[in-house]
C-alpha cells in the first residue's frame, strides 16, 4: 500500500482540505477562556458578604422614640408645646385637671380627717396602755382579777391594730393627693416633641394614655438590618460592614469592598438568636470609629431612615463562593436529622 504522506499528489482533494483559520482562532480563544476562568475561580480572592435592608435606630432603648403618658386621669386644660418643638428636661408639656375642680381640696380635707382619726386612735392606745399597767400592778398585788388583766391586754392589742389600720388609710390618702398633684406633665429629658395628641378642655384622658410622642437629643445611633438565615451563621460580633444611607448615592461591589464608593463603615455588635416572623435575623450595627468617613450628621440621617447594609465575612476564592451560593450553604438539615 503506498505511503499517503509521500504521495499526497495522488489525493489532491484531501490535501486541499484544511481547518479554517477562524476556527483555529476561536478554538484557542475558548481554551484560553476556560483556562482563565479556572484560574480566576481558584486564585482570585473574594470577600463573602451578606446584605440586608433596615433602618436607623438607637442603641439604648431609652434613647428611642417613646410616648409620654398621662400620670392622672382627667381633662386637658392647657398645652405648652407644639409638633416639632425642642424641649429641655422639666419643661411643661400639658396640664391635666380632674373633672371635679375641687378634687384636690376634697382629698386634702379627707387626709386631715384621717389624720385626726389617727391621733385619736393613738391617744386611745396610750390610755389603754396606762390602764394595762395599772391593772397589772393590781393583779400582781392580788387586788384585781386575772380576767380584768387579760381584758386590758386585749384592749391594748385592739387599739394597736386600729392605729395600724388608720395609718394605712392615711398613707393611701397621701398617695392620692400626691398623684393628683402631678397634673402637669413635663419632658423627661432634652429632645423633640414629634407630635401631640389632639385635645382641649372637652377631651377626657385616662391615666397611662399617650399624650405626646418624644425623641431624645444627643443619642448614640445604631442601625438594624435583617439578613437571610443562610448567611447568619457566618456573622459574628465585631465583623465589619458597609452601609448605604437613604438619600446618599453609593456604589458597592460585593466581594471587593475596597472599591466601594459612598458607603460608611460599621461594626456588628449583636446578632439575634431567633428569627423575625418573616424568617430574617436582625443584626445591630454601630459606627466604626476606625473608618475614614464618619456617619452623616443627625440632620441628614435621622431616626427611622432606611439603610442598606453589607456585612463583610470571610475571605475565600470566587469559585468557593459561587459553590456556596448554588448549594445554599450552610445546608438546611431537617429538624430531627443530622448530617452524616
Amino acid at each position: 500500500m503506498p505511503n499517503l504522506t509521500h504521495h499526497g499528489e495522488y489525493f489532491t482533494t484531501l490535501a486541499a482540505i484544511k481547518t479554517p483559520r477562524v476556527t483555529r482562532i476561536v478554538a484557542w480563544m475558548l481554551i484560553l477562556l476556560i483556562v482563565g476562568v479556572v484560574v480566576f475561580l481558584t486564585t482570585v480572592p473574594w470577600i463573602q458578604t451578606t446584605s440586608g435592608g433596615g433602618r436607623v435606630t438607637a442603641l439604648n432603648p431609652n434613647d428611642r422614640q417613646q410616648e409620654i403618658n398621662a400620670l392622672v386621669s382627667g381633662r386637658i386644660q392647657e398645652w405648652f408645646v407644639q409638633d416639632g418643638m425642642q424641649v429641655s428636661i422639666g419643661d411643661p408639656i400639658v396640664k391635666i385637671v380632674d373633672n371635679d375642680p375641687l378634687l384636690l381640696q376634697r382629698l386634702q380635707a379627707e387626709r386631715s380627717q384621717v389624720a385626726a382619726k389617727l391621733a385619736a386612735a393613738r391617744s386611745a392606745r396610750e390610755t389603754a396602755e396606762i390602764d394595762l399597767r395599772r391593772t397589772r400592778d393590781l393583779y400582781e398585788q392580788g387586788l384585781d382579777s386575772r380576767r380584768n388583766y387579760e381584758q386590758a391586754q386585749i384592749r391594748v392589742q385592739n387599739m394597736g391594730a386600729e392605729v395600724a389600720t388608720i395609718s394605712a388609710e392615711l398613707q393611701r390618702a397621701e398617695i392620692n393627693i400626691s398623684r393628683q398633684s402631678v397634673q402637669t406633665i413635663t419632658a423627661p429629658r432634652d429632645g423633640v416633641i414629634l407630635s401631640v395628641s389632639a385635645g382641649d378642655a372637652a377631651t377626657y384622658i385616662s391615666a397611662g394614655a399617650p399624650v405626646a410622642t418624644f425623641v431624645p437629643n444627643n443619642v448614640k445611633r445604631a442601625v438594624e438590618i435583617f439578613v437571610s438565615g443562610r448567611d447568619v451563621a457566618l456573622v459574628k460580633r465585631g465583623d465589619k460592614a458597609r452601609l448605604q444611607f437613604e438619600g446618599w448615592p453609593a456604589v458597592q461591589f460585593s466581594g471587593w469592598p475596597s472599591v466601594a464608593i459612598g458607603t460608611f463603615g460599621a461594626l456588628v455588635i449583636s446578632v439575634d438568636a431567633s428569627a423575625q416572623p418573616n424568617g430574617l435575623f436582625r443584626v445591630l450595627l454601630v459606627e466604626d470609629p476606625s473608618d475614614a468617613h464618619p456617619w452623616p450628621d443627625d440632620n441628614f440621617v435621622r431616626f427611622g431612615a432606611k439603610v442598606r447594609g453589607w456585612i463583610l465575612l470571610n475571605e475565600v476564592n470566587v469559585g468557593y463562593e459561587i459553590w456556596r451560593q448554588l448549594n445554599n450553604f450552610p445546608p438546611d438539615f431537617p429538624a430531627n436529622t443530622a448530617p452524616n
